[in-house]
Order: C-alpha cells, then sequence, then structure tokens
C-alpha cells in the first residue's frame, strides 16, 4: 500500500554502486562479461546513474583492473550515466581517454583513513585532487567528489561534525559538482544525520549538493537515509542486492540494497523510476554468478522460492 508521508521529495534519484563498490571487495574475479551484463541488466531496471567501475592501480583494486575493456562495453546505454572513479590525473587520463564525462574522486574527513586508503594526509589528498578535478571540469565533466568517514572511523571513533563540514566544503571549493557523504562503518543514527547535514546548510552547503552513502552494519541504513530525505536531500547511493564493503575499513559491510531502498520509497508513493520486479530479478541472477545468495532482505522476499 502506498502511504504518502509528509516533508519528503517527490523524487529520488538513485546512484547506483552495485557495478563497482559493490563487486570492488570480491575476492574472486567477476568476469567483465558478466560486469557488462550487470550494467545493461540495471539500466533495464530504469537505473539512470550507475557507477561502472574505477580507474585505479590494479595493485589496489584487483577486481576493477578491467576499466578500459568493460567500459566501452557500457557506452551503448542511452539515458544512462556512468560516473567512474579517478584516484588521481593518471586515472582521469584513463577515463578521459575513453570518453568518460562523469568521473568522482574520493576523500576522507578524517586523517588516520586517508592514510590507510589514500597514502596521505587529508591536506595532502586534496592538493592531489585540485588539479584532477580542474581538468576534469576544463574537459565538460561533471565531477562527484566521495567523503569517507563522515560519521565514524574504526580508528578514531566519531567524528566531529565541523570536521566533516571543512573538508567537505573543501571539495566543493576545488569545483566538485556534488558530494557523497559516507557512513563508510555503518554507525550514523538518524539524529547524527540529521545534525551533520544541519552543520553543512549552516556553511552554505545546499542540500542540492548532497548525496548519502549509508552502510547498513547496524540495520541502520533505511532509517538515516529516511532523516536525510526529511531533510531535503534527493540523491542516494544503493547497491543492488546490497553487495559491497570497503577494502580499506574491514568492519564496513554491505551497501544500502537499492531494493530495500526502492521498496520504502515505493510505499512513500517517492518516485525513482526503478521497476523493483526487474531489479530483484537482475540482484537474484548477480547473486547466482557470484554463487552465494543476496544479503538485501526485500530480494529474499520477493524471490521465488524453491
Amino acid at each position: 500500500m502506498t502511504v504518502p508521508a509528509p516533508g519528503l521529495p517527490a523524487r529520488v534519484r538513485i546512484h547506483e554502486v552495485g557495478a563497482r563498490d559493490g563487486l570492488q571487495n570480491e575476492k574472486s574475479a567477476v568476469p567483465t562479461d558478466v560486469k557488462a551484463e550487470f550494467i545493461h541488466r540495471l539500466a533495464a531496471a530504469g537505473l539512470t546513474t550507475i557507477e561502472a567501475t574505477s580507474f585505479v592501480h590494479p595493485k589496489w583494486v584487483p577486481q576493477l583492473a578491467d576499466a578500459e575493456e568493460l567500459f566501452p562495453q557500457v557506452q551503448d546505454l542511452t539515458g544512462v550515466s556512468l560516473p567512474v572513479l579517478v584516484p588521481n590525473e593518471r586515472g582521469l587520463d584513463r577515463a578521459l581517454a575513453l570518453g568518460a564525462t562523469r568521473i568522482a574522486v574520493f576523500g576522507s574527513a578524517t586523517e588516520t583513513f586517508a592514510s590507510r586508503n589514500l597514502n596521505r594526509t587529508v591536506a595532502e589528498s586534496l592538493a592531489m585532487f585540485e588539479p584532477v578535478v580542474a581538468r576534469a571540469k576544463e574537459q565538460g565533466a561533471h565531477v562527484r567528489g566521495y567523503l569517507s568517514m563522515c560519521f565514524g572511523d574504526p580508528w578514531e571513533g566519531p567524528v566531529p561534525i565541523h570536521q566533516v563540514v571543512g573538508v567537505a566544503k573543501a571539495l566543493l571549493d576545488l569545483g566538485c559538482d556534488e558530494l557523497s557523504l559516507g557512513d563508510t562503518i555503518g554507525v550514523a543514527t538518524p539524529g547524527h544525520v540529521r545534525a551533520l547535514l544541519g552543520g553543512l546548510g549552516e556553511e552554505g552547503v545546499g542540500t542540492d549538493l548532497i548525496g548519502v552513502h549509508f552502510h547498513d552494519t547496524y540495520g541502520q541504513a533505511l532509517s538515516n537515509t529516511l532523516a536525510a530525505l526529511q531533510h531535503g536531500v534527493t540523491t542516494v547511493d544503493a547497491s543492488a542486492g546490497g553487495l559491497g564493503g570497503c577494502p580499506y575499513a574491514k568492519s564496513a559491510t554491505g551497501n544500502l540494497a537499492t531494493e530495500d531502498l526502492v521498496w520504502m520509497l515505493d510505499g512513500l508513493g517517492v518516485e525513482t523510476g526503478v521497476d523493483l520486479a526487474v531489479l530483484t530479478a537482475t540482484s537474484v541472477w548477480m547473486a547466482e554468478q557470484l554463487g552465494r545468495p543476496s544479503p538485501s532482505r526485500t530480494v529474499r522476499a520477493l524471490s521465488p522460492k524453491e
């Protein structure tokens, strides 16, 4: 039953990360043709923003070593944005050479994670991103800035809101078109979400510039998403089937499952353009490719029973 609630946006854009963030931590190599079919199936389900891959050095994320081979196989999709991650200027060169028009850089709100993930301080990582963002913008590309550890860090504990706001503003000052606020280890709760969004708003960072990226470690991803939507956010990151984690933060479990998000939004009368049945079938198919059931509760509830 659809029962709308007051104070919610009429439509939400889902930034699908299953093909990149969802698969990057898989220990066994997923064949390139399987990844390409996954992306095509996600598009057929109605998703219009699908993060395709990452142009990082294969040494750091072996699962995504096939970026040059994969990206041309999905560029035939019309009406679908295909963002890619780039860690530095070399990654940007590789992405632009293949015609990528949406790129993302990934930073950290904490020093420890910046050191472990990027081998740099926060300030040094921002300096590294500066020419990447500038050159991408010169080429007419849309730039997203990922900000990890916005709520808690496994080494540093709770992250002060002013600290997150400071790095978020620095990314926007570099020229990023939007920010994705990451609850990398899934420790956020709704009050914390509202407080961070309020802190950003007080510094002039509107919700039109913000996406949210929640992990479901403590089962809070949906409640945190709802809090963000009530605050005016209209872009939500999610991963088909609940795939994913973070290779540099072992306490980071799966992303918010796209099916769980769509089920909630359908019930609230919020448009997404996503066909839940087609999406569920896609995640069932992908789970078969990976040899294990989907962690998404909605996928399990809607899947045909033996």
